[in-house]
């Protein structure tokens, strides 16, 4: 069904044209819906350029706003689970106008980043390569789709809920639509407009996973080029070197791949980093002194999401780290004893500049690890415990 709906999401044949640029497909279009992106076709460029100035302005400067406008007018009408559950979307739509305005202003260097994998692409000749390639590109999409489910699952579940219960869900201030007297279209405009804001939220939080699983891949084959080195009998001395020469330019372009995506990723993360563990606080503390069951649902799959947008970004920087320790040893435990001097020579200074990892810093102070963001997220038991200890819950309730 899926793949009748999203055709790149399943894995194309050996004889169909793949390139690792492929596996934005939906990211992109999901880019160009909220604005990110310039057309292709030059003809609309301006209609481009209005439809981006709307996006941004209704998204990231007045959205935001409109909640703490909310606050201002009607915050005695706010019940204690109601307020919770406004404050966190509030902080995390807030993280989340910075981490687009930090993704869109970056869209530059992710179009260099682009070329950057053509490059990487022509170095692959092997068919295996290419067999690996059409499946990490079909996953990359996938897990568009994916992510697309699970943000939309929170934004029905809650709508649903919190319309069965006759109420708003995001309490979002309108002032061209009193929310008592048009109850319906109120919620139906609330509704449209945090579908834009998730989309727009899915897109920032799933340009730096896609874009870094591509390169871990790239990192994998730059890998097996390095075991194979020395490795042909037919081969003479000056063709090895070459070989070798070529496994260089490989790592400068992994490199030049990496640094040039680092300052988009790292600011994008370090606002993460900051909101995950208030946010997460807000969320557990609703959940189980405040929520009843649709908002502990809703709630819970917020959490999820919440949890999605920097877990797996984490797990493949730690994975990316202990390739990059690998890269050195594959290259020393290749076939080279029996090399000319040159050849040595050259291997020594390249080895020495395999030995350092590649590492991405959020906001460049923390290091993006799986410790880092645990550490973070233990900060919502912090906040939760210091609630129990004093007995807050009681005292809202």
């Amino acid at each position: 069904m899926l793949g009748t709906l999203f055709p790149w999401i399943k894995e194309k044949s050996l004889e169909e044209k793949v390139k690792s640029r492929d596996a934005f497909i939906y990211l992109d279009r999901g880019m160009y819906l909220v604005g990110w992106k310039e057309p292709l076709n030059k003809r609309w460029t301006l209609i481009s350029k209005i439809w981006t100035g709307t996006t941004s302005i209704m998204l990231i400067v007045l959205l935001p706003i409109s909640m703490v406008m909310e606050y201002i007018h009607n915050f005695d009408s706010f019940s204690v689970g109601e307020f919770l559950s406004s404050l966190e979307i509030c902080v995390n739509m807030y993280g989340c106008s910075f981490k687009s305005s930090f993704t869109m202003f970056g869209h530059s260097r992710i179009q260099v980043a682009k070329k950057l994998l053509d490059e990487m692409d022509s170095k692959c000749h092997r068919t295996e390569e290419w067999t690996r390639l059409h499946r990490y590109v079909a996953l990359s999409n996938l897990l568009f789709i994916v992510y697309f489910i699970l943000y939309s699952t929170y934004v029905v579940v809650n709508f649903t809920g919190y319309l069965l219960m006759g109420s708003h869900a995001w309490r979002l201030y309108n002032p061209f639509l009193d929310s008592e007297k048009n109850f319906f279209a109120s919620n139906i405009v609330e509704f449209l407009l945090m579908s834009a804001v998730v989309l727009q939220a899915l897109c920032g939080d799933l340009c730096p996973l896609t874009y870094l699983f591509l390169g871990r891949l790239h990192i994998t084959f730059f890998k097996e080029r390095l075991s194979r080195l020395y490795m042909d009998p037919g081969k003479s001395d000056d063709e090895h070197l070459i070989d070798l020469n070529n496994c260089i330019r490989n790592h400068r372009l992994i490199l030049e791949y990496v640094n040039v995506l680092r300052p988009v990723f790292s600011r994008t993360i370090f606002i993460q980093f900051l909101l995950i563990g208030v946010v997460l606080g807000f969320s557990m503390i609703n959940v189980m002194f405040f929520a009843n069951f649709w908002t502990g649902l809703g709630t819970c799959c917020f959490m999820f999401d919440i949890c999605m947008e920097t877990f797996p970004f984490c797990y493949l920087c730690d994975v990316i780290i202990n390739d990059c320790n690998d890269l050195a040893d594959t290259l020393f435990q290749s076939n080279w004893i029996a090399a000319n001097r040159q050849y040595k020579v050259t291997l020594v200074y390249f080895l020495q500049n395999l030995q350092k990892p590649i590492v991405f810093k959020a906001g460049g102070i923390f290091p993006i690890c799986m410790k880092t963001n645990l550490s973070m997220v233990k900060l919502a038991f912090s906040v939760v415990t210091v609630m129990k200890q004093l007995n807050l819950a009681e005292k809202f309730q």
